[in-house]
């Protein structure tokens, strides 16, 4: 069993940074595979980014070159760190636990003037 808290969020001004963290507890080895997602209002939840075992993260186009994911592993926790965020990218944050599919509780990031 896998249980995940987020931290982070906010409300930030357009050009922005935030991050967003997600720690993970369980029994695992390593570290799992771990995906951020996201859910505007009247959208449907999309991805954001994964980072695999292998520690090379792919991003969804509209956040490529702002988005960055990593992890700590001796701190269980992942991290996305986002930069020159943009109105559009408002919405509720998720990571996600690959493996299990267990979702975080998701954290809210408004980015507006």
């Amino acid at each position: 069993q896998v249980q995940i808290g987020q931290s982070g969020g906010g409300l930030v001004q357009p050009g922005g940074t935030l991050r967003l963290s997600c720690v993970v507890n369980g029994s695992f080895v390593g570290f799992p595979p771990m995906g951020w997602y996201r859910q505007a209002p009247g959208q449907q939840r999309e991805e954001v980014g994964i980072i695999s075992g292998g520690n090379h993260p792919v991003y969804t186009d509209s956040v490529k070159g702002r988005f960055a994911i990593t992890r700590d592993t001796s701190k269980r926790t992942v991290y996305l760190q986002m930069n020159r965020l943009k109105p559009e990218d408002t919405a509720i944050y998720y990571c996600k636990h690959l493996p299990t599919g267990t979702w975080g509780q998701g954290t809210q990031v408004t980015v507006s003037s």
